[in-house]
């Protein structure tokens, strides 16, 4: 099977990386953080951060005709994890608004720096869509 792209529209044009790569009906979501439409993180803290990082994983899961509960598995890559773990209640209330009761199997990783000085986190993901829902992009 060949490897397609899929790079939403509502999200920033990628340049030398994919949003998401599709093979059969898997979809392996590309690290997100918490940009916006102009390229820059948004402000606030971590749950903030949450948000936009993980919808904009969502969105690509949307491109490929996925939903949440496609989620296999998520791993989230935090520059501060005492302070994720502080907001927890609140970035679980954010992903219950975003995607529901169902939790993929996950991973938190701590690390020094993300790719953009002022990201807290960075999401990434697989995803498995059913056929009936899945829709392959354009090569």
């Amino acid at each position: 099977m060949t490897p397609i792209a899929v790079n939403p529209d509502a999200l920033p044009k990628p340049s030398g990386y994919s949003h998401g790569t599709l093979v059969g009906n898997t979809l392996h979501l590309g690290g997100q953080t918490a940009l916006d439409a102009d390229m820059k993180i948004v402000p606030g803290g971590i749950v903030e951060q949450f948000r936009q990082a993980f919808s904009n994983v969502l969105t690509t899961l949307r491109a490929a005709g996925g939903e949440p509960e496609d989620l296999v598995s998520v791993t989230i890559y935090l520059t501060d994890i005492p302070d994720y773990q502080a907001h927890g209640k609140e970035i679980g209330k954010e992903w219950r608004e975003l995607a529901g009761p169902v939790y993929p199997a996950m991973a938190g990783i701590g690390c020094t720096a993300l790719w953009q000085p002022e990201a807290m986190i960075e999401i990434l993901g697989v995803a498995v869509i059913p056929e009936e829902r899945l829709v392959t992009p354009r090569a």
